[in-house]
């Protein structure tokens, strides 16, 4: 299947973003087809050298194509008002006032193209009291209230290992983009489509979140307990650890049975989820003594096979190693020039006819300058001269 069979291949997209949210948005695009420039400053970004060949960097910004302009002069702005002219989609995560100062917000391009979708993802949101905060994912996980759920009780907040307000804010603007899109074929319309940290890392807050709105609870730390049911948790074993998730009666008397103590299904102070809950840090104890005379590996064929939901706790490692992950191809290869053979990270979604596609490492910056100008109808002297005057690279 060629780029073009794919979903999202009609589709032009102008990439603005920096740091981790608006890659991951358009990432999102690329991976599935969309015609992708990723346009870049002139001069030192800080990504020469080693940056730009890193994990991290490698990642974020495959499948694109990469242009360098100067968006501080009024010629860079031009180049790139001519892309949006041709463009559906451009995301940006600049912070609002900056935007506005350099004449690539919104209306203004909407005044160009109206049937543009402009996706912007900032740190709090377009408008509002902290506005022009600049955001970062810790500071999102702290006030969006994931860290004070997170963590053992009482050894104070706790942030996610992975920059979780970062990527859901990413993930969701290319949502709103997709939906946009679908919008535009009734309208004939573009539209604003805005998505922040902050209420991206509230919106993954969920149950917790419901259990305050609805109940008025302040959830806690529960640390590897489930906050709500039990027996869900980490249990140690032979060899190291395990989870094992409980839900329901019947769940629970079959774990009983799988671990040899039916007594602990009959014994009134673990006799319904409440009461389970209430003393559960005597039943994870009676539990524990049990879980560790064997080890991780059999106590996860056992109760699978018992019908109870266990699984190992991995290092990053192990996951890739394990069989499943395997089957389900999580790591596809590619060719880097740099690297040789290179794995990159697996989009998570499986369409019965029509798969993602990794084609392309990184571009270099600035890669196809002249490609894209050419294809907006510069010619190669006009060219010259914008790289000879630092306008483009």
């Amino acid at each position: 299947m060629s780029r073009t069979d794919l979903p999202l291949s009609p589709y032009k997209v102008v990439d603005l973003t920096r740091a981790r949210s608006g890659p991951t948005c358009v990432r999102q695009l690329a991976d599935w087809g969309a015609d992708v420039v990723k346009v870049e400053a002139t001069g030192d970004d800080g990504l020469q050298g080693g940056m730009r060949d890193s994990s991290d960097f490698q990642n974020l910004h495959r499948n694109k194509r990469a242009i360098a302009l100067d968006l501080k002069r009024e010629e860079g702005v031009a180049i790139l008002k001519q892309l949006a002219r041709e463009a559906d989609v451009i995301v940006e995560n600049y912070r609002p006032d900056v935007k506005r100062r350099l004449g690539i917000d919104y209306e203004t391009l909407r005044a160009i193209n109206p049937r543009l979708i402009y996706a912007s993802i900032s740190g709090f949101g377009e408008d509002g009291p902290y506005r022009d905060r600049p955001g970062f994912d810790q500071i999102a996980q702290g006030m969006g209230g994931l860290m004070s759920v997170t963590g053992l009780p009482g050894q104070g907040p706790v942030r996610a290992g992975i920059a979780i307000a970062d990527l859901c804010a990413g993930i969701f603007a290319a949502q709103g983009i997709l939906l946009a899109l679908l919008e535009r074929t009734r309208s004939g319309q573009g539209q604003w489509v805005q998505s922040s940290l902050l209420a991206a890392q509230i919106f993954m807050l969920d149950f917790q979140a419901a259990r305050w709105l609805m109940d008025r609870q302040v959830p806690g730390q529960a640390g590897n307990n489930h906050p709500s049911g039990a027996p869900t948790g980490v249990f140690a074993t032979q060899d190291g650890h395990i989870n094992i998730a409980t839900a329901g009666q019947e769940i629970y008397r079959r774990f009983c049975d799988a671990i040899g103590m039916p007594s602990l299904f009959t014994d009134p102070q673990f006799a319904d989820s409440r009461t389970r809950f209430k003393n559960r840090d005597r039943l994870n104890a009676a539990i524990e003594e049990v879980t560790k005379t064997k080890s991780s590996a059999e106590w996860v064929e056992l109760l699978n096979r018992a019908g109870v939901p266990a699984g190992p706790i991995y290092n990053i490692a192990e996951v890739f190693a394990d069989p499943q992950v395997k089957h389900l191809q999580m790591a596809k290869a590619l060719e880097h020039p740099k690297k040789g053979t290179a794995e990159y990270l697996s989009q998570p979604i499986v369409m019965s006819r029509t798969p993602w596609r990794l084609d392309s490492v990184p571009p270099g910056k600035g890669q196809h300058t002249d490609e894209v100008l050419h294809g907006l109808g510069y010619d190669a002297k006009t060219i010259a001269d914008l790289r000879a005057r630092k306008i483009v690279e």
